[in-house]
């Protein structure tokens, strides 16, 4: 007799058979690599994507500035980036895939512009 991996159910049909269903399947997949420690790539993948859904909802004009310590305090961090875009008058912009950011002083006070990314930014 043989059970399921997930749900501990009795499996009938092909011998080789692991799961009752394919949400047992999952879940079981799921609960696995939730334990698994996270890999070099997850965590920079994690962090990439935190930094976008962040510079996303402090960037609802397509421009903004925001206190460096806002964006730090939920957890951006500008060392991880997608890609870079150098401006004409020399400014670089590094992007978290479709959202910019460029570190500036203004009144003593660090800041970060952030932009949208424009057609005109191929060239």
């Amino acid at each position: 007799m043989k059970y399921c991996l997930a749900c501990e159910e009795e499996l009938e049909g092909r011998v080789d058979k692991k799961y009752c269903s394919e949400y047992c399947k999952s879940a079981y997949h799921y609960e696995r690599n939730k334990q698994k420690e996270k890999t070099l790539f997850r965590k920079i993948d994690d962090q990439l994507k935190l930094n976008r859904k962040i510079l996303r909802k402090y960037n609802t004009a397509g421009k903004a500035t925001v206190r460096k310590a806002v964006l730090h305090n939920k957890g951006f961090n500008p060392k991880y980036f997608t890609h870079g875009w150098r401006a004409k008058n020399g400014n670089l912009w590094l992007f978290c895939y479709e959202y910019g950011f460029m570190k500036r002083v203004e009144n003593e006070k660090e800041k970060y512009v952030l932009v949208t990314w424009q057609p005109y930014m191929e060239d």
